[in-house]
């Protein structure tokens, strides 16, 4: 709150107390600090906010930004209608992940707690002051806000009621924007005069109940418990009781269609949220088509970037299977390069071709394809000698053979290789073929 004479206003508004005097006592007492000051006058509710004063002044702290769009309403007097204009309010949120972000939205609303999926609300929430319950799961405090204000109204004023959703503000905000449904909120002052008879004969009205049921997502939060106080500390209620109509509207903004503050007639709401209905409905349906179109946006985005991504992915394939082949290509000729340096080094040993002589063998080799090569050997040269020159020609694709005779059938393996052609019985003169050992 601003100025003195608005936190007095707002003090009278949720304690009822009439007294101006006592109440400036009271808040001078606390240092002007509101939430301090309507919890020692309701210190014996079960559901005082604990960490709503940290948290408001957290937020003046944070200096967040405001940028919200928000639809105000008419006043009490004035006929119900949707009035568009642009007002700044505090509002930030500690944790969650709704996508409504907290730098960009105006509907001052600073949640101190954060935000809770929508299944935890139904399976339990921390209330040890509650008989019979249990908690089964810790939730946010604005879930266990909402969960106590539910139970509490149905235990005061029966089950014929509005919906409330037993979820925080932002999560029912959410819920109303994916059912594509205006949010109707309901800020409860229970020791204000007016509520009693507000809540009995209007908000529990059949006729009215049935409409809100069919027509909105209803949420709705004590002034006494952290959420509501912020909430009515938001939309700036300075009379009770307090309705609203709220819309998610789309870039990261809310909307406040309608306000109606004091007590009204379940007529009076009916017709106010009818003509509410009336009003916002084009903006509904420009919102739904606006989200469709955002959705085929997303889809297309998320097309072009596969079709980017599998054409990268094609093409790192291609030039991966390139530098494969280039690789092949370079260790073949690689290979090739040894293989021709080998049998020069070894036609290189083989030295000059004797001439025929007494002490010269002569050697007929026959190749698999039918090839046959001649030549003389010193009768001293080894059968290493033959391989190397069976090398030296380069006629054979396979890298392990023998040299072998037919009559009698002799293989000349490794353990002849340092025997001499004369020693192997090879002189004068010799025939050997060449088998594959593969």
């Amino acid at each position: 709150m601003g100025d003195v004479a608005d936190k007095l206003a707002y003090f009278q508004a949720i304690t009822g107390i009439e007294d101006r005097d006592l109440c400036t006592e009271i808040l001078s007492a606390h240092g002007w600090d509101l939430e301090q000051a309507i919890s020692s006058i309701t210190s014996t509710d079960n559901h005082r906010p604990a960490a709503a004063s940290g948290s408001a002044t957290a937020n003046t702290n944070q200096g967040t930004e405001d940028a919200g769009l928000v639809l105000a309403a008419n006043g009490n007097n004035q006929p119900p209608g949707v009035v568009w204009k642009l007002v700044t309010l505090p509002f930030s949120i500690i944790s969650g992940s709704l996508g409504l972000i907290s730098g960009a939205v105006g509907l001052g609303i600073w949640v101190a707690s954060g935000v809770l999926s929508y299944s935890l609300s139904m399976i339990g929430h921390n209330n040890s002051g509650r008989a019979g319950t249990t908690p089964l799961v810790s939730v946010s405090q604005s879930t266990s806000d909402a969960m106590d204000f539910v139970s509490s109204f149905e235990r005061d004023y029966g089950s014929m009621r509005p919906n409330f959703v037993a979820e925080g503000f932002m999560d029912a905000l959410q819920r109303s924007r994916h059912a594509y449904k205006l949010l109707f909120v309901y800020l409860h002052s229970p020791e204000h005069p007016d509520t009693p008879a507000f809540c009995g004969r209007t908000l529990c009205n059949e006729t009215l109940t049935e409409f809100v049921n069919e027509n909105f997502v209803a949420w709705g939060g004590s002034v006494k418990a952290s959420e509501g106080f912020k909430m009515s500390n938001s939309l700036k209620a300075s009379r009770f009781p307090f309705c609203g109509v709220v819309m998610a509207s789309t870039n990261q903004r809310i909307a406040l269609l309608q306000q109606v503050d004091g007590p009204k007639s379940p007529e009076e709401m009916l017709t106010i949220l009818q003509r509410v209905l009336e009003e916002s409905a084009p903006d509904a349906a420009f919102q739904a088509a606006l989200e469709a179109d955002q959705a085929r946006e997303r889809q297309r985005k998320e097309q072009e970037e596969r079709l980017e991504r599998e054409a990268a992915e094609a093409q790192q394939k291609r030039i991966e299977e390139e530098e494969a082949r280039e690789s092949a290509a370079r260790e073949a000729a690689e290979k090739e390069a040894a293989k021709a340096k080998m049998r020069e080094e070894k036609a290189a040993s083989l030295g000059a071709e004797p001439e025929k002589g007494p002490d010269v063998t002569q050697v007929l080799v026959r190749f698999p394809n039918g090839e046959r090569k001649e030549r003389r050997f010193h009768s001293t040269a080894t059968i290493q000698t033959l391989y190397d020159y069976v090398d030296s020609l380069g006629c054979l694709e396979v890298e392990s053979y023998s040299l072998a005779s037919n009559f009698p059938r002799t293989v000349y393996g490794p353990d002849e290789l340092p025997l001499s052609l004369k020693e192997a019985k090879l002189h004068p003169q010799a025939s050997l073929f060449v088998e594959s050992n593969s």
